[in-house]
């Protein structure tokens, strides 16, 4: 499944964002890439640990892992921590598929879905389109700032080069508690005939409480490592 979500719509969170990205620092983004990737990755990524990396760090964290469609859809046990991707000059991703495992420590994860999300807009940059080879199909997202967009990490994905302007995204990776994508998909459709059924339903209505059971009996059965 490959979704798009509206997940900062407040403008003045966005232009917020959009300030931090000048005070933070810049290193070649081969740095963060695996030993595959290396070859096809030229862009920009930015530090992390120091001060500004921290406060952009610790203002997009719950951005992400606080957004209720990110948390129907992908049902996550751990969240990667945000890293931030800069791209211009014909800079570009080339085709690539994630490693499976990221981090160390208590840190690791199984990288089961992948996230971008968009800090500026498409009409900043020429180009630079994400571009996720799926089963049968091929989808090319370029999204308006505040917009994330979550594709599975198996995927072969690249994105393309930059040829005009600056695109600035942050990334990163979820390890979900239901591994299996499917599942995923059929517990997000039931998520969403919840929240349908709850605004034209009384609370504790029958229909809606064996939906409650039927949600949680399948996320017993099927959460696990």
């Amino acid at each position: 499944m490959i979704l798009s979500i509206a997940a900062i719509q407040d403008a003045q969170i966005v232009a917020d964002l959009r300030d931090g990205l000048a005070a933070l620092t810049w290193r070649d983004g081969r740095e963060t890439a695996g030993s595959a990737a290396k070859a096809v990755k030229v862009n920009e990524q930015a530090v992390m640990n120091d001060a500004a990396g921290r406060k952009m760090r610790d203002a997009l964290v719950p951005l992400i892992s606080e957004n209720p469609v990110v948390n129907a859809a992908a049902r996550p046990r751990r969240i990667s921590a945000p890293m931030i991707s800069r791209t211009a000059n014909d800079g570009h991703y080339g085709a690539h598929v994630d490693n499976a495992l990221m981090g160390t420590g208590e840190a690791r994860l199984r990288t089961d879905i992948s996230f971008t999300l968009f800090l500026t807009n498409p009409d900043e940059y020429e180009g630079g389109e994400l571009v996720v080879h799926a089963a049968g199909m091929t989808q090319r997202i370029k999204g308006k700032a505040g917009e994330l967009v979550l594709y599975p990490s198996t995927s072969i994905h690249e994105v393309r080069p930059v040829t005009g302007g600056t695109r600035i995204v942050c990334i990163g990776w979820i390890e979900s508690m239901i591994r299996d994508p499917a599942r995923r998909e059929m517990l997000f459709d039931l998520e969403n005939l919840r929240v349908t059924l709850r605004q034209n339903l009384p609370a504790g209505s029958g229909e809606l409480l064996t939906l409650d059971r039927t949600i949680s009996n399948l996320l017993r059965m099927w959460s696990g490592a």
